[in-house]
């Protein structure tokens, strides 16, 4: 495929620049593709590459030494990784793994410091974005140290048990333990919960969520 001006327009990075100037960008923008479970970046590696999710879902996560998984976030088109990585000059902070398969566009570290000199409205929308990923990142710490369990994980029920499946993958109760930070038996006792007081209940692998607002007061969220 080529690469997409438009897809480029609509991400933050790029907001307020003019037409010319996105294009002079997109043509030093590469292209990958990669299939669902493939590994898109590794904790550790040296840092040369930040990505923008044109399609798919694309899960960030980091690893302890004992090969336990905290997820740190789900991307969907229009977000981008691993650019703080970029930004500092390091590693990679966190892996990054498709969960279904995706199409990415690239941005060499070298590339980007050229577009930085020559379009410094990026610079200006970069310090958004990061304003926005350190808010993240600061909800998941409360999430982590302040919330119980069962609340977390109505939580990502709320956010990820939606009818719209194109962005927003059926996660496993692996995958929502590791975003939950505990085990999957600890996920499989909390959804117990939650269907024995009706909030949800299961169809085959689905969940459906039967009372959304009890829902959002225990997992302490405005709907």
């Amino acid at each position: 495929m080529a690469v997409s001006i438009e897809s480029l327009k609509s991400n933050p990075y790029f907001a307020e620049l003019k037409p010319d100037e996105i294009a002079a960008i997109g043509a030093q923008v590469f292209e990958r593709s990669a299939g669902r479970g493939e590994m898109v970046l590794l904790e550790g590696d040296p840092a040369e590459v930040m990505y923008f999710l044109v399609s798919g879902v694309v899960k960030v996560f980091k690893t302890s030494v004992e090969g336990k998984e905290q997820i740190l976030n789900i991307l969907r088109p229009g977000d981008s990784f691993n650019d703080v990585s970029v930004f500092d000059d390091g590693v990679n902070l966190a892996s990054a793994q498709s969960m279904t398969p995706v199409e990415l566009y690239g941005l060499r570290k070298n590339d980007i410091k050229t577009i930085l000199n020559k379009h410094p409205q990026i610079a200006l929308n970069i310090i958004r974005v990061l304003a926005g990923r350190v808010r993240q990142l600061a909800a998941l710490v409360e999430d982590l140290s302040f919330r119980h369990v069962t609340s977390r994980v109505a939580k990502i029920l709320l956010e990820y048990a939606a009818d719209d499946w194109v962005s927003r993958p059926r996660l496993t109760q692996q995958e929502m333990a590791s975003m939950a930070g505990t085990a999957r038996e600890v996920v499989a006792r909390s959804l117990k919960v939650l269907e024995d007081e009706g909030l949800i209940k299961f169809d085959h692998h689905r969940i459906i969520i039967n009372n959304k607002e009890e829902l959002a007061r225990m997992a302490e969220i405005p709907l």
